[in-house]
């Protein structure tokens, strides 16, 4: 009996798909800056979400500065980590054709606006993050899992970003 994939023919969109340069356009040394970058907010959010725990169980007001500096933080590294992937999704051909690339884009642009809205709540009322901020920063966690997601799918799945070099 034959092997499944000598009897399949060639899938003439995906090959297509794979002709595209999916390579970093944003690198230093061969090391794609997004992949590098987004380690940061997605500590800090989860660091947040922490923090405003830790001030559900002790009401300790050092806790809501804390909390000031990691939701700030997590937001304009965010920032800074979906500025380099919007130029990525842009100039590469290879990204920019997956649909994954975008599904990844639109749920790290929902997480840096809700990281934001999380920020900015805390900025004008530090007092309210229990329950509004709390909230913020479960949906934030949530968000950075999804978006994660299809981030490593494109990594592991697809082979976005890298830059293979051949051995000698």
């Amino acid at each position: 009996m034959a092997n499944m994939s000598e009897t399949e023919e060639a899938n003439p969109v995906i090959e297509q798909l794979e002709e595209k340069d999916k390579t970093s356009a944003v690198a230093v040394a061969g090391h794609p800056l997004h992949a590098m970058s987004v380690h940061f907010p997605i500590a800090l959010v989860f660091g947040t979400l922490a923090v405003d725990v830790f001030y559900w169980f002790s009401a300790d007001p050092f806790w809501l500065r804390v909390g000031l500096w990691t939701s700030g933080t997590a937001f304009l590294a965010g920032v800074a980590a979906g500025l380099v992937g919007t130029a990525e999704l842009l100039l590469v051909p290879g990204i920019r054709a997956r649909a994954a690339s975008w599904a990844h884009a639109i749920a790290a642009i929902t997480l840096i606006s809700v990281a934001g809205a999380n920020w900015g709540l805390r900025l004008i009322d530090p007092n309210v993050v229990l329950p509004h901020g709390m909230l913020l920063s479960v949906l934030a966690a949530v968000l950075t899992g999804v978006a994660g997601w299809h981030g490593g799918k494109l990594i592991f799945d697809h082979g976005i970003g890298l830059m293979v070099s051949p051995k000698d």
